[in-house]
């Protein structure tokens, strides 16, 4: 830390906040894993039911969210963007 004290909470808290963003980064990581996964099945049209994959995709997005790691509104956002993909493509191929 150039230019500022080494306060001992101060050093604390940049301990404190590597931690954090390690934890973040994977639980942001696989979240967007999840919802990958469920946007190429939607986007594919053919295979498995993609609705499983977007189930896990809303669970990780809550989680997410939960934990503090995203915002409510983003997570709400993520879902509902993906619920619509998912109808549409349902509407599409009936």
């Amino acid at each position: 830390m150039p230019g500022k004290k080494a306060h001992k909470s101060a050093l604390k808290a940049v301990r404190r906040d590597a931690r954090k963003t390690v934890y973040r980064g994977t639980v942001r990581s696989s979240t967007r894993t999840h919802v990958k996964k469920a946007q190429a099945l939607i986007a594919s049209g053919k295979g498995p039911d993609p609705s499983q994959a977007v189930l896990e995709a809303i669970s990780a997005l809550d989680k997410a969210a939960q934990k503090g790691v995203i915002h409510k509104n983003q997570a709400a956002r993520r879902k509902s963007r993906l619920m619509a993909a998912l109808n549409r493509a349902r509407a599409t191929a009936a």
